[in-house]
């Protein structure tokens, strides 16, 4: 079947978090199942841009209400990513350098929906699925079906995938006018609470709903930012799939962020010599166990509890731990980061941005990885940090919890039940007392590492899922 995914990012291109990952991966390993399957997100100006070859493969114009605009969608030319690769531009308003964080993030990701189902709507054939991404493509499934230029499609299957609820995309009323013509008898397909909700039309209009884990979907019937009664009313059409990792990008024994690199047999040893490069670098003691965050500095992610949690932790430990975040955000927790590396020295380090090639030592030379999320759909941190023989600390929610088995009930991680600095300080006081039993770490590490968290084995529930409704 030939799958179109939308989205607003898709790793290598551009990525802001998790949401990159997967549409980096899942459309390449349904091609390697035998499927046609593409992606459709905005033309950033981003370092992938300006390094690989590209085609003109379509040029039109449409409206995003009074304003007419033309737009381009162009094709990566060598099928780089192992899938079709199309960007669309719309000059001035797509071709920024950052994904998000525009004052006009509404107008350009309804921009950008419009001309991608306009795009469609002047194909030949027609694709079997259409698979939206949170809600920067949740307008797609309405326009559609309800808008009158575009009522052609409204016989192919839309699918949305929900990665993250926190952020649905609301606009006001006086925005309708962006939308292409459309059924007014409709409107309530495009109103929550008495805005326009794009992930909330999503929901409604899709064929089918899914979430990125299990224990996701379950909570989002009680804990969905406003959208509770929504998904409980929609629960029939819901499923939650849990994400993969690509195992070719995240693999100790090829990996090539690493000049030393391991497998299951000679874990302790690579990570070691990891461990070192880590420390030397950042002048931490690589005789101790080191702990590591790698993510976004914000409170969905509990990130403004490290502070604290990792004082408390020093304290606790009597300096006998070392500790790294990399990461940035809200402002706050990275000043209060910066001042405890300042008072640490020694023992605590922050690096303040976004580094990949780090991440990927970070999680082949770290004993430990925090995450102390207080929202978290999937996680794939905690499955990277196990497919390099790094135990993951996690707070018991959403995919961490369908992840993670705790050391305690014969499993290689451990969990916590709150997002406070007590919590996690307590969890790092057990993981360091297990650190030195190194029969035990040894076994986790093995253990975990066999854990099969691949793309290949949740491919066939995406195409189940498919099947369902073509």
């Amino acid at each position: 079947m030939e799958i179109i995914h939308i989205s607003a990012e898709c790793y290598p291109v551009a990525k802001a978090g998790g949401l990159g990952d997967v549409v980096g991966a899942l459309p390449k390993y349904q091609c390697r199942a035998g499927h046609v399957a593409k992606v459709i997100m905005p033309m950033y100006r981003t370092k992938f841009l300006y390094e690989n070859e590209w085609e003109v493969h379509f040029k039109s114009a449409a409206n995003l209400g009074d304003w007419h605009f033309d737009y381009t969608v162009i094709k990566e030319k060598t099928n780089k990513l192992g899938f079709d690769l199309y960007l669309v531009d719309i000059n001035g308003l797509l071709d920024r350098h950052k994904i998000y964080g525009y004052a006009d993030d509404t107008e350009r990701f309804t921009a950008f929906q419009v001309a991608v189902v306009n795009w469609i709507s002047k194909w030949e054939h027609r694709p079997d699925i259409v698979h939206c991404h949170d809600h920067h493509s949740g307008l797609i499934p309405f326009m559609m079906q309800h808008c009158y230029d575009f009522r052609h499609l409204a016989a192919i299957p839309t699918v949305l995938t929900i990665h993250n609820a926190e952020y649905q995309g609301w606009m006001s009323w006086d925005k309708s006018r962006y939308i292409p013509r459309w059924d007014l008898w409709k409107r309530g397909l495009l109103d929550w609470d008495g805005n326009i909700n794009p992930l909330a039309s999503g929901i409604k209009c899709a064929a089918r709903v899914t979430t990125v884990s299990k224990s996701y979907m379950e909570e989002l019937r009680t804990s969905a930012k406003g959208l509770e009664r929504l998904f409980e009313y929609e629960r029939s059409k819901c499923v939650g799939i849990l994400n993969g990792i690509d195992n070719e990008v995240w693999n100790p024994a090829t990996d090539k962020y690493l000049t030393d690199r391991f497998g299951k047999k000679d874990v302790a040893k690579g990570k070691k010599k990891n461990k070192q490069t880590i420390c030397e670098r950042f002048g931490l003691d690589s005789t101790k166990p080191l702990f590591v965050f790698i993510g976004r500095l914000v409170g969905e992610k509990a990130a403004d509890i490290l502070p604290g949690a990792i004082e408390m932790a020093i304290s606790s430990t009597a300096g006998k731990a070392s500790f790294l975040v990399l990461g940035s955000g809200d402002t706050t927790i990275e000043w209060q980061l910066q001042q405890l590396a300042l008072s640490r020295k020694g023992i605590f380090h922050a690096v303040i941005g976004y580094d990949e090639a780090l991440s990927h030592l970070l999680y082949a030379g770290a004993d430990f990885l925090l995450m102390p999320s207080r929202v978290e759909p999937c996680g794939l941190n905690q499955m990277y940090a196990m497919r390099y023989g790094t135990l993951p600390m996690v707070r018991d929610t959403g995919g961490l919890r369908d992840t993670v088995t705790d050391m305690g009930d014969g499993g290689f991680g451990i969990r916590f039940k709150h997002a406070t600095a007590a919590d996690l300080d307590h969890a790092i006081s057990r993981a360091a007392a297990v650190y030195s039993d190194t029969v035990q770490i040894d076994k986790m590490r093995k253990q975990m590492m066999d854990a099969d968290h691949s793309w290949e084995s949740t491919v066939s529930q995406y195409i189940q899922l498919y099947q369902s409704v073509l």
